[in-house]
């Protein structure tokens, strides 16, 4: 398996492509007018306390207030420690409107939602997340190792112990992420005092900046893929700016020296996302169907409350038998879906229609073919069973915006909806509101207004029910295209 990172840096956005063997396997963009907030700490104020939702609305200077449940308050005991509970208590217990209150970012407004926040307050290294207000050590999931958890576990705190006698301590936890599985004590003792000083210097800013206010910010996107994304499997990253890449190098030497030698500068005329056919799968990606190389395809709706996938086998109809071919389609279609989640970033509640399979083994072996191909999914998910009805139901981690989100909006024509009234339609509507207006007011004569398609209509096709609707209600009636109307547009004007 190779892997490489893309790191695209313009004046106005940046964007990353993670690359797994020559095919596009996630996106990353950040504009500069609208940089991602996951990560940062503001200084806020709660504006309202919502008993009935267990929660809050706090003011941290956005154009939203952001949204704090109960559950992701911790309130602090004398030595500033958060004092966790088993129960999670009354939401007036813990917050007041008009209260100062530290939050950080846990997840992007998305749509018409405001940021998610939390009191539990974390920053980042490259090997560890430090947690200046809980003293426990936790390990990433995804390093399963037992022992190697357990080296990591003593590493952590000789390294704390160690920093203690020298002076240079804190009170606090850590967390260590995937990246440092199988790395020495030298190189976590790194990060421990950054964390430390960065932490001090942070805490001095919450008792100086005023309410609401940023306190700390994430670092931008290209340092963020040096540092979240980049793994020892990944074989190279490759910048197309020569500033950034001077940044990186510095950033990589002083934090991460193990990737310093895979970073590399393009300097080439044809752009690095051309080159690696990122721009054609981005849009590809912005498309509701999914073609297989098999013949069969996907269909994958996103909607408000989940996003659905619909496995068909299309033009492929197999070599053997009926069940053999739904279970090599379903087979090609979980590893496409999986790289389908993670290139559109879809999140929440996913539901999978695959094609109906009898044999009970075929249903496993799929399953595991999906579980197998997200391992490699920097979001967190959990898949369950086929369901009585044959679906496949699963929840994808969101933090942030999908990639359909990001660069699309409603369509101005249909808002969103996906279809069109039929030009008939709208003539039989213009039809019932002629009839309305002329019961309701005189006038000589009718002047309808409406966009070319409909008005062809109404003088062709439609043109015996304009004259009995003329003899009806005892008045001509005119037409006239603007050329600005979309199809579903139309006006009624009394002369």
């Amino acid at each position: 398996m190779s892997e490489e990172l893309l790191i695209n840096v313009a004046p106005t956005e940046t964007r990353v492509a993670l690359v797994e063997n020559g095919v596009l396997q996630e996106v990353y963009l950040e504009r500069s007018a609208r940089r991602g907030i996951v990560g940062n700490i503001y200084k806020g104020k709660v504006i309202r306390v919502l008993p009935g939702m267990q929660a809050a609305f706090v003011d941290i200077g956005l154009e939203r207030a952001g949204f704090i449940h109960a559950s992701d308050i911790a309130p602090l005991d004398d030595e500033g420690m958060e004092a966790r509970d088993a129960e999670v208590a009354d939401i007036r217990a813990l917050v007041r409107e008009g209260q100062s209150l530290v939050v950080q970012v846990v997840k992007d407004p998305i749509s018409s939602k405001g940021a998610r926040l939390t009191t539990h307050l974390s920053v980042s290294a490259r090997y560890l997340v430090y947690m200046p207000q809980t003293r426990h050590i936790g390990i990433s999931n995804r390093i399963e190792d037992e022992s190697e958890r357990e080296r990591l576990r003593k590493l952590v705190e000789a390294a704390s112990l160690r920093l203690a006698e020298e002076g240079l301590s804190a009170d606090g936890g850590f967390i260590l992420r995937t990246v440092a599985e199988g790395v020495s004590e030298e190189e976590l003792l790194r990060d421990i005092p950054f964390l430390y000083k960065l932490w001090g210097e942070l805490d001095e800013r919450i008792k100086e900046r005023p309410v609401p206010s940023v306190i700390y910010e994430d670092l931008p996107l290209f340092m963020r893929a040096l540092r979240d994304l980049a793994r020892p499997y990944t074989e190279k990253i490759r910048i197309d700016s020569r500033e950034a890449h001077g940044r990186a190098a510095e950033f990589a030497g002083k934090y991460a020296p193990e990737i310093a030698g895979r970073l590399e500068h393009y300097p080439g005329e044809r752009p690095l996302f051309d080159l690696y056919g990122v721009e054609e799968e981005i849009r590809r990606a912005l498309h509701n169907k999914v073609t297989l190389k098999s013949g069969g395809y996907l269909i994958v709706e996103q909607t408000e409350a989940m996003s659905t996938i619909d496995v068909n086998t299309g033009a492929f109809v197999g070599h053997r038998n009926l069940e053999e071919t739904i279970f090599k389609t379903n087979l090609e279609a979980a590893t496409a879906i999986a790289r389908q989640l993670r290139l559109r970033n879809l999140g929440g509640i996913i539901i999978i229609d695959f094609i109906d399979m009898k044999d009970p083994e075929h249903q496993r072996q799929v399953l595991r073919t999906l579980e197998k191909t997200l391992e490699r999914d920097h979001a967190k998910s959990s898949i369950t069973g086929v369901s009585e009805l044959g679906l496949v139901e699963m929840t994808r981690k969101r933090t942030r915006e999908s990639l359909g989100q990001i660069l699309c909006e409603p369509c101005p024509v249909c808002s969103g909806r996906g279809t069109l009234k039929s030009a008939e339609t709208v003539c039989f509507e213009i039809f019932r509101e002629i009839i309305r207006e002329a019961r309701s007011y005189d006038s000589e004569k009718i002047m309808v207004l409406a966009g070319q398609v409909v008005i062809d209509l109404l003088l062709d096709e439609e043109s015996a029910n304009v004259a009995d609707l003329e003899e009806f209600i005892g008045r001509p009636i005119q037409f006239q295209v603007e050329p600005i109307y979309n199809q579903e547009q139309y006006d009624i004007v009394l002369v």
